[in-house]
């Protein structure tokens, strides 16, 4: 089953077309997503999370149609942002965490028990009883990151998710992100070095796949595009 699989798919925004004519089909575990800004990047990441619909053309995520099978994607995927307050919704560093599983109606043990583990992988268990704002960007970050995998996504969608951090904290939620703990990931990201570590990547220019493969043969193919 791939990953993603895209047949003409187009989408379009306030009258304008963003997304033209995209097939692609693609079975990595981790797919980088780059290009220019407004070349169509975060658009195709919304699609693939089920916030957007699409104006024509085939999408399937892990074998699911977003439109017809949107529950089950909503089930099975998990999405990351650039600003993680966006994401923090409860003032509580330990109960944001616990807002993410509320559609799966734990019992208060098993809940309590996931909370904590995902708290401990990303290094926030002593700040467990903070004020979630009260946390550093990076802290921050990673708190996006542990309310995105307490809910063992079978997909990762992640949108600039380093863009605003410095190098220790970028490089400390890139390596979270692309660890092989049983999810895929999608990735947007300007940072070419990041997307090499990926397995695959696709290029996207004016709305359109420029490149599509191999991560390092289509960074390097964008990195020429730039030097012209």
């Amino acid at each position: 089953m791939s990953t993603l699989r895209c047949d003409g798919l187009s989408a379009r925004l306030g009258g304008r077309e963003v997304l033209r004519d995209v097939t692609l089909d693609l079975d990595a575990r981790t797919i980088a997503v780059i290009g220019d800004n407004g070349s169509g990047k975060s658009t195709f990441a919304r699609l693939i999370a089920g916030l957007a619909t699409r104006s024509a053309g085939g999408l399937t995520v892990l074998g699911l149609d977003p439109d017809r099978d949107a529950a089950d994607l909503r089930r099975r995927v998990a999405l990351v942002l650039s600003n993680p307050d966006a994401q923090i919704v409860m003032p509580m560093v330990a109960d944001d965490v616990g807002f993410s599983l509320r559609a799966e109606r734990l019992a208060k043990a098993e809940r309590a028990e996931r909370v904590a583990r995902a708290l401990a992988r990303f290094g926030l268990a002593d700040l467990a009883d903070r004020p979630a704002h009260d946390l550093s960007g990076g802290q921050k970050q990673l708190l996006a990151l542990c309310g995105a995998f307490v809910r063992d996504p079978a997909l990762v969608v992640a949108d600039e998710p380093t863009a605003s951090l410095d190098a220790r904290n970028a490089r400390r939620v890139a390596d979270h992100l692309l660890a092989d703990t049983g999810h895929a990931l999608v990735l947007v990201t300007h940072d070419l070095a990041l997307a090499r570590r990926c397995d695959a990547a696709v290029l996207f220019a004016e709305g359109s796949v420029s490149a599509a493969g191999a991560a390092s043969g289509v960074v390097d193919a964008y990195e020429r595009a730039l030097a012209c």
